[in-house]
Order: C-alpha cells, then structure tokens, then sequence
C-alpha cells in the first residue's frame, strides 16, 4: 500500500498526516495517533509546531486534504492536516491597487475602469 498503509482498526490507532509549509520549504510529519482524535491533538503531537514555532492554532486556519476544517474535529485513518498561514494582504485591497496603478499608467479607463482599447 505504499508508504502509508492503513492501520488495524484492533490497535485503535490511525496513521495521519500534518503539512505545513512557507514561501521556501514545506514540511510532511506522518504520525500514528489514536482514533478519534481531534485536529487540534494531532497537530500538537506530531511535533511540527517545534519545527515551525510561527504556527499559532489560534491564527492559522486548518484543512483536512484542502476542505476547511475544525480544530475540534476529528480523524480517520490517512487524513492529511494541512495548516494554512494567514493571508499578508486583503485581497479585494491589493485588486483596488492594481486597478489604481493601471488607470495612471493609462491601460484602464479612469472613469469606467474598463481595458483601453488599443487604435
């Protein structure tokens, strides 16, 4: 089954993994914890907080295989945690900027915003 191969159900315990990751790196932990245990747990115990001491649980939002997700819900075998980083800048901000910096460089109409249609 490959590197992760799916736990009995007997010994009550579940193979899941935590990913996180920056601009430069991205780290993968597998750990095995016990059934039913919260996101929340699992991030804590797999360690990847001590490798990545800029995660704050109470800022980054959470995904389990890039479905948001709770830190109070829980796992099943082969889920994959991924811990999001916040966002540096509002989006519809930094949209409202591009769209000012192309009226004064001329490719958007100033009044409409519209492209400007080239002769």
């Amino acid at each position: 089954m490959g590197k992760m191969e799916a736990n009995s159900t007997l010994d009550n315990k579940i193979t899941i993994e935590v990913v996180y990751g920056t601009p430069t790196s991205q780290k993968i932990v597998e750990t095995i914890v016990d059934a039913e245990t919260t996101i929340e747990e699992a991030i804590k115990a797999s360690g990847i907080m001590a490798i990545y001491p800029e995660i704050d649980l109470a800022v980054n939002n959470v995904g389990i295989w890039n479905r948001a997700a709770k830190l109070t819900d829980t796992l099943v075998d082969l889920d994959r945690i991924e811990i999001y980083r916040p966002l540096i800048a509002d989006p519809k901000e930094v949209r409202k900027r591009r769209a000012e910096k192309a009226k004064e460089e001329g490719r958007a109409n100033k009044i409409t915003g519209g492209r400007v249609k080239p002769l």
